[in-house]
């Protein structure tokens, strides 16, 4: 598992030469666009509600005593909760609209390390890449929300909130780099034959996202560059995933 996690941090060094040797930058403007204005969307949403929320949760403290400090605790408790919130609806919905626009990337990636396998690739239109990154993503949001309120919830508990705020970027980076490998297996697998695969390699898909995750604490670039260079280290490493099963098979 952890040789695995760092194979898919690993991917990422060399993603700069590879986008530049084959082109690939004019492909992710609109994909880049969307992750911007969706960006801006959520987080100044996310900065507006965080005090309302805060608000709200204090209201819960009926006593006189410590008012000050449930207050100051709910504040902070709300802009968490906004911002674990926001950073798991951002990458599903820039994830799930950018698909037609990353797959014929991770094709053309796919080519350039393996060579022309066209004829042995699902042939899929632009509205099925659509539909299929929003059934991935819808899949996967209601995962990770089902599995990231608990957490939160353990947090409150003093000392135990460290260990909660681990595994929830844990869990929002494993869904990251299942939605960066579903560009390429898109084309290879159908919907439910891609989650057992995304399943067996998980440690590829929690390497690729924690790289994904650091990115957007990276105020401006981050949003930019994420997504070309976290669906290009995923690309290659799930191409050779493939070619080795293939060997084995």
């Amino acid at each position: 598992m952890t040789k695995h996690i760092l194979s898919g941090i690993k991917a990422y060094f060399g993603t700069f030469k590879i986008i530049s040797q084959l082109g690939l930058w004019r492909y992710f403007f609109i994909p880049i666009l969307i992750s911007v204005v969706i960006a801006i969307i959520i987080f100044t949403s996310a900065y507006g509600l965080s005090d309302n929320i805060g608000g709200f949760l204090s209201q819960w403290w009926t006593w006189d005593w410590g008012k000050q400090t449930a207050n100051l605790i709910s504040e902070i408790f709300g802009g968490f909760l906004i911002l674990v919130f926001g950073f798991i609806l951002y990458k599903h919905i820039v994830m799930a609209l950018s698909a037609p626009f990353m797959s014929p990337v991770s094709e053309k990636i796919e080519t350039h390390l393996v060579g022309n396998t066209a004829e042995k690739h699902r042939d899929t239109t632009f509205g099925e890449q659509l539909w299929r990154g929003i059934r991935i993503n819808l899949r996967n949001l209601i995962m990770e929300i089902l599995l990231t309120i608990p957490i939160l919830l353990i947090g409150l508990i003093p000392v135990i909130g460290i260990v909660s705020t681990m595994l929830i970027f844990l869990i929002q980076a494993y869904y990251a780099g299942f939605g960066n490998m579903d560009y390429t297996l898109e084309r290879h697998f159908k919907y439910a034959e891609s989650l057992n695969f995304v399943r067996k390699n998980k440690g590829i898909a929690l390497g690729n996202g924690i790289v994904f995750m650091f990115f957007l604490f990276i105020p401006v670039i981050g949003v930019i560059l994420v997504l070309p260079l976290s669906v290009t280290a995923a690309t290659i490493r799930t191409v050779e995933l493939l070619e080795a099963e293939k060997e084995i098979g």
